[in-house]
């Protein structure tokens, strides 16, 4: 496949401003599912396949990492090829990732073998995220960029609503007609398969192709270092000075400790939450069946949690973060009573459940609005982008190190009183931003990293 430059053309207008329609959409429908899948599909996948909550929640934590360490080798994706080529080159790789997980669910070494393939998909989807927002803004003009801000995010959210809802009902359906999960899921991740690889060629023929998207040497104006190794040299100097320069920042403690705790609860919370709502009542569950969380958390959850970012962001602009950051922080901790109350009750009624699950997501929906603009405050400066980078790769840490623990603490305490720690837990991100650096005005208007 070539993915050569061609010759530069004036497109008609009408086309030039369609144009963006025919992948935009597409683009980050395709970032969106390979994320969900790896961690939301991959619990109820384990689940139904009769894995303990303390593996799931352990080794499903891991597949965090990529975004943990995306900061470190992020460089690579402008310094080695085109934006575009590293799109739909992860597209075809996670494609091929998930046929690789249909096979082998139904061999006796699942579990080891379908976690090595999920791990690959995660790691091309931390690359894919990489290029595929780098590209963006090559591709687009500034007045582009602010039209499909809000269309790339429904986007990307509608791939979380057709796996963690879609794809999970399927499998329950699948199920139903085989009873076997192992072939179910086989069929619907081999379905999946198909999907990313369609994508990856569809991207390959439509993405468009910008003057400005070329390996960062090639578009250097500045002539080549002279010496072979200067090259290198200086770039490992401003490599390891952009991270020099973010650990000075005033009062970096705080800030590092606020980017770990903040969702220190919910960390634990979204690891146990979907096999709590699976596990028999017996087991202290809820007893629901795929279909049942399919829509309950995989499809009113998240509409419920793409209403509160909403909501969220609609406030911060108006009267700016400070204003907010409190009832925010209490939005996003207090609706985790919740579940302290449906372990309890256990209720029958799937619509008590679901409305439990939908307030529950839109609180933290609203609340993670916070989060995200200060991350955003933070990353403000020299190196904006490269800063913004390395706070979401703490941001995976906090989610990744809490999670890993969470089955086995489940496992130890039981649903109600592992609920009740999970709210406890909330109790450091509140101290922490008590001492946090912030400016009455931040958020009142548009902010650029």
């Amino acid at each position: 496949m070539s993915d050569r430059q061609p010759h530069a053309r004036r497109l008609p207008l009408r086309f030039s401003t369609l144009y963006p329609w025919a992948w935009i959409p597409s683009l980050y429908f395709a970032e969106g599912l390979p994320y969900a899948l790896a961690m939301s599909v991959s619990l109820v996948l384990y689940k139904n396949l009769g894995v303990s909550n303390a593996d799931i929640a352990q080794y499903t934590s891991w597949l965090y990492l990529p975004w943990v360490i995306k900061p470190l080798w992020s460089p690579v994706v402008d310094l080695l090829k085109t934006r575009r080529q590293w799109i739909w080159t992860m597209q075809l790789l996670i494609g091929g990732a998930l046929a690789a997980v249909a096979l082998a669910l139904p061999t006796a070494q699942f579990f080891p073998l379908s976690l090595v393939f999920f791990w690959l998909l995660a790691l091309c989807s931390a690359t894919h995220d990489v290029a595929a927002d780098g590209f963006y803004l090559l591709a687009n003009t500034e007045q582009q960029q602010a039209f499909f801000s809000g269309i790339r995010n429904t986007c990307y959210r509608l791939a979380t609503i057709c796996v963690t809802g879609g794809l999970v009902m399927l499998a329950g359906q699948i199920h139903q007609h085989t009873g076997n999960y192992a072939q179910a899921w086989s069929v619907s991740f081999g379905g999946m398969a198909v999907a990313l690889l369609g994508l990856g060629v569809y991207h390959w023929c439509l993405l468009p192709r910008p003057a400005s998207d070329q390996p960062a040497r090639q578009s250097d104006s500045a002539p080549p270092p002279p010496a072979g190794r200067a090259g290198p040299r200086n770039f490992r100097t401003e490599f390891l000075l952009t991270f020099a320069v973010f650990f000075k920042k005033p009062k970096i403690v705080a800030l590092l400790l606020f980017i770990l705790l903040y969702r220190l609860g919910e960390a634990q919370l979204v690891r146990i939450a979907p096999l709590f709502l699976l596990d028999p009542r017996s087991h202290g569950g809820l007893g629901l069946t795929n279909q049942q969380f399919g829509l309950a958390y995989g499809t009113v959850g998240v509409l419920a949690l793409v209403l509160g970012g909403i909501l969220g962001g609609w406030v911060v602009s108006r009267q700016g973060l400070k204003f907010w950051l409190w009832p925010m922080l209490l939005a996003i901790h207090l609706p985790d009573t919740v579940f302290i109350w449906l372990a309890y009750a256990q209720p029958a009624s799937l619509h008590w459940i679901t409305a439990g699950v939908a307030v529950e997501q839109f609180g933290y929906g609203f609340g993670f609005t916070a989060f995200m603009m200060y991350l955003i405050h933070i990353a403000r400066g020299e190196h904006a982008t490269a800063h913004y980078a390395i706070c979401t790769g703490f941001m995976a840490l906090g989610m990744m190190v809490p999670g890993y623990w969470s089955g086995w603490l489940q496992t130890q305490l039981g649903y109600q009183h592992f609920f009740l720690w999970v709210v406890l837990a909330t109790i450091p991100s509140f101290i922490v931003a008590a001492r946090l650096p912030l400016e009455p005005e931040f958020g009142r208007r548009a902010a650029k990293i």
